[in-house]
Protein backbone atom coordinates (compact mmCIF):
# COMPACT_ATOMS: atom_id res chain seq x y z
CA UNK A 1 0.00 0.00 0.00
CA UNK A 2 2.88 2.35 0.77
CA UNK A 3 4.29 1.74 -2.72
CA UNK A 4 0.93 2.72 -4.23
CA UNK A 5 0.79 5.95 -2.22
CA UNK A 6 4.38 6.73 -3.18
CA UNK A 7 3.56 6.15 -6.86
CA UNK A 8 0.48 8.38 -6.64
CA UNK A 9 2.58 11.06 -4.93
CA UNK A 10 5.11 10.83 -7.78
CA UNK A 11 2.26 11.32 -10.26
CA UNK A 12 1.05 14.36 -8.29
CA UNK A 13 4.60 15.74 -8.50
CA UNK A 14 4.52 15.04 -12.27
CA UNK A 15 7.46 12.62 -12.04
CA UNK A 16 5.57 9.49 -13.15
CA UNK A 17 2.57 8.73 -15.30
CA UNK A 18 -0.40 6.42 -14.86
CA UNK A 19 1.59 3.63 -16.50
CA UNK A 20 3.46 3.31 -13.17
CA UNK A 21 0.30 1.92 -11.56
CA UNK A 22 -0.20 -1.84 -12.00
CA UNK A 23 -3.15 -2.89 -14.17
CA UNK A 24 -5.35 -4.58 -11.54
CA UNK A 25 -9.11 -4.73 -10.95
CA UNK A 26 -8.49 -5.34 -7.24
CA UNK A 27 -6.33 -2.22 -7.06
CA UNK A 28 -9.04 -0.25 -8.89
CA UNK A 29 -11.53 -1.26 -6.18
CA UNK A 30 -9.10 -0.21 -3.43
CA UNK A 31 -8.37 3.15 -5.07
CA UNK A 32 -12.07 3.81 -5.68
CA UNK A 33 -12.78 3.12 -2.01
CA UNK A 34 -9.88 5.39 -1.08
CA UNK A 35 -11.36 8.16 -3.27
CA UNK A 36 -14.78 7.84 -1.66
CA UNK A 37 -13.32 7.79 1.87
CA UNK A 38 -11.18 10.85 1.11
CA UNK A 39 -14.27 12.67 -0.15
CA UNK A 40 -16.18 11.72 3.00
CA UNK A 41 -13.29 12.83 5.24
CA UNK A 42 -13.04 16.12 3.37
CA UNK A 43 -16.79 16.66 3.80
CA UNK A 44 -16.70 15.84 7.50
CA UNK A 45 -13.64 17.97 8.25
CA UNK A 46 -14.69 21.06 6.28
CA UNK A 47 -17.32 23.18 8.02
CA UNK A 48 -18.73 24.61 4.81
CA UNK A 49 -19.48 21.17 3.33
CA UNK A 50 -22.35 18.83 4.05
CA UNK A 51 -23.77 15.53 2.79
CA UNK A 52 -25.28 17.19 -0.28
CA UNK A 53 -21.83 18.52 -1.23
CA UNK A 54 -20.39 15.01 -0.92
CA UNK A 55 -23.06 13.57 -3.23
CA UNK A 56 -22.76 16.37 -5.79
CA UNK A 57 -18.96 16.27 -5.63
CA UNK A 58 -18.98 12.52 -6.18
CA UNK A 59 -21.36 12.83 -9.13
CA UNK A 60 -19.34 15.62 -10.76
CA UNK A 61 -16.18 13.57 -10.16
CA UNK A 62 -17.74 10.59 -11.93
CA UNK A 63 -18.88 12.85 -14.78
CA UNK A 64 -15.30 14.11 -15.17
CA UNK A 65 -14.01 10.54 -15.19
CA UNK A 66 -16.50 9.65 -17.92
CA UNK A 67 -15.25 12.55 -20.05
CA UNK A 68 -11.65 11.45 -19.55
CA UNK A 69 -12.62 7.84 -20.31
CA UNK A 70 -14.27 8.92 -23.55
CA UNK A 71 -11.13 10.85 -24.55
CA UNK A 72 -8.91 7.85 -23.81
CA UNK A 73 -11.14 5.47 -25.78
CA UNK A 74 -11.56 7.87 -28.71
CA UNK A 75 -7.79 8.36 -28.86
CA UNK A 76 -7.35 4.60 -29.33
CA UNK A 77 -5.70 4.01 -25.96
CA UNK A 78 -8.39 1.78 -24.40
CA UNK A 79 -5.75 -0.53 -22.90
CA UNK A 80 -4.55 2.35 -20.70
CA UNK A 81 -8.02 3.28 -19.42
CA UNK A 82 -7.93 1.40 -16.10
CA UNK A 83 -4.55 2.82 -15.12
CA UNK A 84 -5.66 6.34 -16.05
CA UNK A 85 -8.83 6.04 -13.97
CA UNK A 86 -6.82 4.71 -11.03
CA UNK A 87 -4.42 7.66 -11.39
CA UNK A 88 -7.27 10.20 -11.49
CA UNK A 89 -9.02 8.66 -8.48
CA UNK A 90 -5.88 7.99 -6.44
CA UNK A 91 -4.33 11.41 -7.00
CA UNK A 92 -7.69 13.04 -6.31
CA UNK A 93 -7.91 11.15 -3.03
CA UNK A 94 -4.40 12.16 -1.95
CA UNK A 95 -4.97 15.80 -2.86
CA UNK A 96 -8.26 15.81 -0.94
CA UNK A 97 -6.52 14.37 2.12
CA UNK A 98 -3.71 16.91 1.72
CA UNK A 99 -6.38 19.63 1.66
CA UNK A 100 -7.87 18.33 4.91
CA UNK A 101 -4.48 17.99 6.58
CA UNK A 102 -3.54 21.49 5.53
CA UNK A 103 -6.80 22.86 6.83
CA UNK A 104 -6.35 21.13 10.18
CA UNK A 105 -2.66 21.91 10.66
CA UNK A 106 -2.18 25.28 8.90
CA UNK A 107 -5.26 27.16 10.09
CA UNK A 108 -4.14 27.33 13.76
CA UNK A 109 -0.81 28.88 12.72
CA UNK A 110 -1.79 31.08 9.79
CA UNK A 111 -4.64 33.48 9.31
CA UNK A 112 -7.77 31.91 7.89
CA UNK A 113 -7.33 33.87 4.63
CA UNK A 114 -3.78 32.62 4.05
CA UNK A 115 -4.74 29.08 5.01
CA UNK A 116 -7.72 29.20 2.61
CA UNK A 117 -5.47 30.48 -0.17
CA UNK A 118 -2.96 27.67 0.36
CA UNK A 119 -5.72 25.04 0.43
CA UNK A 120 -7.34 26.48 -2.69
CA UNK A 121 -3.99 26.22 -4.46
CA UNK A 122 -3.75 22.56 -3.36
CA UNK A 123 -7.16 21.87 -4.90
CA UNK A 124 -6.32 23.79 -8.07
CA UNK A 125 -3.19 21.66 -8.46
CA UNK A 126 -5.59 18.89 -9.54
CA UNK A 127 -5.85 20.59 -12.95
CA UNK A 128 -2.17 20.26 -13.95
CA UNK A 129 -2.07 16.79 -12.35
CA UNK A 130 -5.08 15.64 -14.37
CA UNK A 131 -3.56 17.29 -17.44
CA UNK A 132 -0.38 15.31 -16.83
CA UNK A 133 -2.31 12.06 -16.42
CA UNK A 134 -4.40 12.49 -19.57
CA UNK A 135 -1.43 13.69 -21.64
CA UNK A 136 0.65 10.69 -20.64
CA UNK A 137 -2.29 8.35 -21.27
CA UNK A 138 -3.08 9.59 -24.79
CA UNK A 139 0.55 10.46 -25.61
CA UNK A 140 0.05 14.14 -26.31
CA UNK A 141 2.02 17.16 -25.14
CA UNK A 142 1.46 18.24 -21.54
CA UNK A 143 -0.13 21.51 -22.69
CA UNK A 144 -2.79 19.54 -24.57
CA UNK A 145 -3.47 17.57 -21.39
CA UNK A 146 -3.75 20.72 -19.30
CA UNK A 147 -6.14 22.20 -21.87
CA UNK A 148 -8.29 19.09 -21.62
CA UNK A 149 -8.13 19.21 -17.81
CA UNK A 150 -9.19 22.87 -17.78
CA UNK A 151 -12.14 22.01 -20.04
CA UNK A 152 -13.13 19.08 -17.80
CA UNK A 153 -12.80 21.29 -14.70
CA UNK A 154 -15.05 23.94 -16.30
CA UNK A 155 -17.56 21.22 -17.25
CA UNK A 156 -17.57 19.94 -13.67
CA UNK A 157 -18.07 23.45 -12.26
CA UNK A 158 -20.99 24.04 -14.66
CA UNK A 159 -22.47 20.69 -13.71
CA UNK A 160 -22.06 21.51 -10.00
CA UNK A 161 -23.82 24.85 -10.50
CA UNK A 162 -26.74 23.13 -12.24
CA UNK A 163 -27.01 20.57 -9.42
CA UNK A 164 -26.66 23.15 -6.63
CA UNK A 165 -27.43 26.67 -7.86
CA UNK A 166 -27.71 28.06 -4.31
CA UNK A 167 -24.10 27.25 -3.39
CA UNK A 168 -22.62 28.56 -6.62
CA UNK A 169 -24.60 31.82 -6.49
CA UNK A 170 -23.05 32.45 -3.06
CA UNK A 171 -19.56 32.11 -4.53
Amino acid sequence: MLALIETLFDIICLRKGPDAIPHSTFLLVIITAMWLVAGAVMTLMTEELDQKDFVIGTLTGIAGLLVYAAIVVLSGRRARLMQAIMAFLGCGALLSLLFVAGNVFLTPFLSENISSLVMTLVLLWTVPVEGHIISRTIEKHWYVGVGIAVAVFAFQMMLYSVMDPVTTSAI
